[in-house]
């Protein structure tokens, strides 16, 4: 049996989308941990994909804002939708297999792809992630 690795974990970090499958943290290290890669985003049927990579994205900007962080108990998947485009390496020699790798929040492309996650909502509907903003009263 392969040893568990160490993982640090995020204490207060969301633990996920309520009402939905989607997690934004995970219990335990995994011996087999999911590599940090780019995946593509792609539109989908399903509307709370949408909403977690946007409740994640803020969950990220109210935890640790600009600084760097590392990846320790944060979803895989989560984390490797948001890979490469929103969530940069932080460190030379980024080791994608390592729950102590440093990541950080691009914050001007982060405000630019997932608006709603700053609270800077526009009154048009987000075509792009098939959100609809909430109208003002």
């Amino acid at each position: 049996m392969a040893k568990t690795p160490e993982m640090p974990k995020h204490r207060g970090f969301p633990l996920g989308l309520l009402g939905t499958q989607w997690q934004f943290t995970i219990r335990r290290a995994n011996s087999k941990v999911t590599p940090l890669t780019s995946w593509p985003r792609q539109r989908s049927m399903d509307p709370s994909v949408a909403m977690a990579d946007i409740g994640f994205v803020q969950a990220i900007w109210q935890h640790f804002g600009a600084e760097t962080f590392e990846r320790g108990n944060l979803d895989g998947e989560r984390l490797c939708r948001l890979f490469g485009r929103e969530l940069l390496p932080a460190e030379r020699g980024f080791d994608p297999l390592s729950y102590f790798a440093k990541l950080k929040l691009n914050v001007p492309l982060a405000r630019k792809n997932f608006p709603e996650a700053f609270g800077e909502v526009k009154n048009e509907q987000s075509v792009a992630r098939g959100v609809k903003k909430a109208e003002p009263e």
